[in-house]
């Protein structure tokens, strides 16, 4: 990889109907960068006139970009994903700079997989269609696959281009147009995708990018009733907000929320790799992924054993500015991420938790702080229950094959769940009875455009990724016409 140096990112304005405009009472948002806590650029703060405007444009471009032939759309996104590999590199500062990701990892994981969903979902949609069905009736029967109209995409902080990718692209395939609204902390790679979209041939109108604090833009997106659709990703306390407001208009939404994952170590698991899948499912964006895993759970025979391994391990692992080649962990995204973790750490310790490693803020400019291992915590601590957002794992040990099945299923979240174990019969049997929407067994993270995920229970509903995630882009509509003379 070529070496990827900071950016200084221009003022970002709003995309609407084809053109980067001011906000309409002028309003400006500061960008942070992460690792030294200092601004770097602003950007337009958008409020219910910009999504009045933007969705306006989204509606007056659905029926043509509906009615475009789907292998057009299809080259279209082809080109999208072309344009993202050819610009990777400033993708990469741009992602690194905004979220803290550290290079090495950003490129090959965010960069990489955006291009290769707007790939998928180019050629999945050649596939769909409706299908002729057999009715009793003298009739010619058929189902059509309609797009739903125009799409509030509303994305969180952590992976704002990825989880962009996985709504834009299956929306935009099957024939939809977009008002996205990222995250006000990580704007900026949405505002550079609005400029490839365009140059790959997305008709304006087609794509809307309002910046802006979610009260003031987030809100009137969710409100507004020209909206057809929502696909939020989010916390768990804004999704079920999304949620209740989308459904009084009877919306429909899909929901990828917050998960607290737990990772299963039996004691026939490879120690070894499991170690190497422990750090990675809980450090990795600086614990800031919603399937990552926090909570390790560990068969008593290995509990002491994982602990001092880990003890160890940690301090090797590369912490520091995100542009160095080497660092493997960032900062965290924010201020208020940050003192999430904070107050976390500060319960543990109330509650009587051994702190094994870690637990303080890193000792220099920005949102840094140490990998931490928890221990010692019952199962009932809103520590271990709660989601607490950063590179911070609380460590229980478990008897049997169900008491860790009872312990993984024991919060109310249901996004992801590892198991580590070299038996493939448990290995399916438990990955069964995990309350997951995906369950990786052997690794962590292991994410593909064609596998879906998402959750149950307080982690949201719908899919994305894989035919799964095209589904809530499209409606059907029924046909049937009379063969009676």
């Amino acid at each position: 990889m070529t070496p990827i140096t900071r950016p200084e990112p221009a003022p970002g304005q709003l995309f609407i109907d084809g053109r980067w405009r001011d906000a309409a009472d002028g309003g400006r948002l500061d960008v942070l960068d992460p690792s030294t806590g200092t601004i770097v650029t602003t950007v337009a703060a958008g409020t219910a006139k910009d999504v009045e405007d933007a969705v306006t444009a989204a509606r007056a471009a659905l029926p043509a970009w509906r009615d475009t032939p789907v292998r057009e759309r299809g080259r279209i996104l082809n080109r999208v994903a072309a344009l993202i590999r050819e610009h990777a590199d400033e993708l990469t500062a741009l992602e690194s700079l905004d979220v803290g990701k550290p290079v090495s990892l950003c490129r090959p994981v965010d960069v990489d997989t955006a291009a290769d969903v707007y790939e998928y979902y180019a050629a999945l949609i050649q596939t769909v269609g409706g299908e002729h069905r057999t009715v009793a009736m003298p009739a010619h029967a058929y189902t059509r696959r309609e797009p739903v109209g125009v799409v509030a995409a509303i994305t969180p902080f952590n992976f704002p281009l990825i989880l962009s990718s996985s709504k834009l692209a299956p929306a935009l395939a099957a024939g939809n147009t977009v008002v996205h609204k990222p995250a006000d902390d990580t704007p900026l790679s949405a505002l550079f995708m609005a400029r490839l979209l365009t140059e790959a041939g997305v008709p304006a109108g087609v794509l809307n990018v309002v910046t802006g604090r979610g009260p003031d833009a987030g809100e009137p997106l969710l409100r507004h009733p020209g909206v057809d659709k929502v696909a939020f990703t989010g916390s768990t306390a804004v999704g079920r907000h999304a949620a209740a407001t989308a459904g009084a208009a009877l919306k429909p939404v899909t929901m990828e929320l917050g998960g607290n994952a737990a990772n299963i170590v039996f004691d026939d698991a490879d120690v070894e790799k499991a170690v190497g899948t422990v750090i990675k499912a809980f450090v990795f964006n600086t614990g800031q992924f919603c399937m990552g895993g926090p909570r390790l759970l560990v068969a008593r025979p290995l509990y002491d054993t994982l602990l001092g391994i880990l003890a160890q391990a940690l301090p090797g692992v590369p912490l520091g500015d995100p542009f160095d080649p080497a660092t493997v962990i960032g900062p965290m995204a924010g201020e208020r991420h940050l003192a999430k973790v904070r107050d976390h750490i500060d319960r543990a310790r109330a509650e009587g938790a051994r702190i094994v490693i870690g637990g303080d803020r890193v000792d220099r400019p920005g949102f840094y702080h140490q990998p931490t291992v928890i221990a010692g915590l019952p199962d009932s601590s809103p520590v271990v229950q709660e989601e607490i957002f950063g590179p911070v794992l609380t460590v229980q040990a478990f008897d049997t094959e169900d008491e860790a099945i009872a312990l993984a299923n024991g919060t109310p979240y249901g996004l992801a769940a590892g198991v580590q174990t070299r038996d493939i019969a448990r290995a399916h049997r438990v990955a069964a009875r995990l309350d997951a929407g995906i369950v990786w067994v052997n690794d962590w993270a292991m994410l593909d455009p064609a596998m879906p995920f998402g959750g149950v229970k307080a982690s949201g509903f719908g899919r994305e990724y894989g035919p799964e995630g095209l589904e809530p882009y499209t409606r059907t509509k029924s046909v049937l016409i009379s063969l009676e003379a």
